[in-house]
């Protein structure tokens, strides 16, 4: 699927420097949810578990509007679609401080979903735009430096709040959130109007608009999406990398916290620093000296070992070892678009929407993983992600050459 775009290289400069912001944004959102675990789980006194659902409650609208979103691309465009994004957020944003207000977990999860609502928008818009935003070879290439400001606002999400409210996490009283949420909101709305402003060309994958099938034949001999096997071992392991993400990003505050370890918010730079390194060694060596796969492949066994380590060694030592399952989740996104997307064709759209729809797993698997914490304890835990990299190492070996 290379991209119909013809512009020079400098051309792309400002939209990728956009798109970066856009990318920031949503890193920021989900990182918010790493202060707000374990904040709940005090002032509520809630169990894991119950914490943990604001992680489901954000990830469960990408199930549900994951194709919607696709369907409001095709009408207004990618940059319309990115400007109403943000409206979602600020919605969603503002519902935290009546939650807040009431001490109601279920208003907690209204307010995460609605601001998940945003996040499903922005990640269908912005995902498959800046893959076909130049060639599908160099894709991986892009998303690792759109990854770089990802993964830095995750841990940036819980120290300005942290910075902004002046105590320590189990000092807060949930009533201290509403000031940094108002910034918040402000902020992002200001993210929609640029996003709305913004010269943003739109953007066609190759035989997008193509019925003859002249431009991508392989696409032209397919009457539905769920033809493609590649793609759909792309959602499936896109669905399993999500879940696994997330508990490496979203999990480290808790963690520390469950050690006891003092200024557990400062514990969240593990996992971006780890990935921050895998996403510059991916802007640096794809395509030129690894290809998408082999990245995918060589990070799958880092993740392997990094969830084993965390699992077997002394616990005070185990949550440094979160760092290489992030380092091997680094380049798992950049790779996993272009490989799932490659040759969709006419149905780049609907491929697009099962992938955001993949998404889900960031709200399924680590409500698994907070059940299992709350039997087997934090550290036994993260046995859940060994067979979910088990799968994503098979698909960078084999499942995403799958043609027939």
């Amino acid at each position: 699927m290379a991209s119909t775009n013809t512009h020079d290289q400098k051309s792309f400069l400002v939209p990728i420097t956009i798109i970066g912001l856009m990318f920031f944004a949503i890193g920021f959102a989900l990182g918010i949810n790493s202060y707000l675990i374990p904040l709940l789980n005090s002032a509520l006194e809630i169990s894991s578990t119950e914490s943990y659902l604001v992680l489901a409650a954000t990830f469960s609208a990408f199930l549900l509007f994951g194709y919607p979103a696709s369907l409001v691309i095709g009408k207004i465009g990618y940059k319309n679609t990115m400007a109403l994004s943000f409206l979602m957020f600020a919605v969603g944003f503002y519902l935290f401080i009546p939650s807040a207000n009431n001490e109601s977990l279920a208003l907690f999860l209204v307010a995460s979903f609605i601001s998940g609502m945003g996040n499903t928008f922005l990640q269908a818009s912005v995902n498959p735009y800046i893959t076909i935003l130049g060639p599908i070879e160099s894709a991986a290439k892009r998303m690792s430096i759109m990854g770089i400001a990802n993964k830095l606002a995750w841990p940036i999400a819980p120290l300005f709040l942290a910075l902004v409210i002046g105590k320590e996490v189990d000092m807060v009283q949930l009533t201290d959130i509403n000031l940094p949420f108002m910034i918040i909101i402000g902020v992002f709305l200001l993210l929609g109007l640029l996003a709305l402003l913004a010269p943003l060309p739109e953007v066609k994958a190759a035989g997008e608009d193509d019925e003859n099938g002249e431009d991508c034949p392989y696409a032209a001999s397919k009457s539905s999406v769920w033809q493609f096997p590649h793609l759909l071992l792309g959602v499936l392991a896109l669905f399993l990398y999500v879940g696994v993400e997330t508990i490496s990003l979203g999990t480290l505050v808790d963690y520390a916290t469950t050690l006891g370890l003092a200024n557990a918010e400062y514990y969240a730079w593990i996992a971006p620093i780890g990935m921050v390194i895998g996403y510059i060694c991916g802007a640096l060596l794809i395509p030129k000296y690894i290809s998408q796969d082999k990245a995918l492949r060589i990070c799958a066994y880092l993740a392997l070992f990094g969830s084993v380590m965390t699992v077997v060694v002394p616990e005070q030592y185990s949550i440094y070892f979160i760092a290489f399952m992030a380092l091997g989740c680094s380049l798992m996104w950049p790779a996993l678009w272009p490989l799932a997307m490659t040759e969709l064709g006419k149905f780049t759209k609907a491929g697009s929407s099962l992938m955001v729809i993949a998404i889900v797993g960031g709200a399924l698997i680590p409500t698994a993983f907070a059940s299992l914490k709350d039997v087997f304890g934090a550290q036994n835990a993260y046995m859940i992600c060994i067979p979910c990299f088990l799968f994503i190492l098979y698909y960078g070996i084999k499942g995403h050459k799958i043609r027939t």
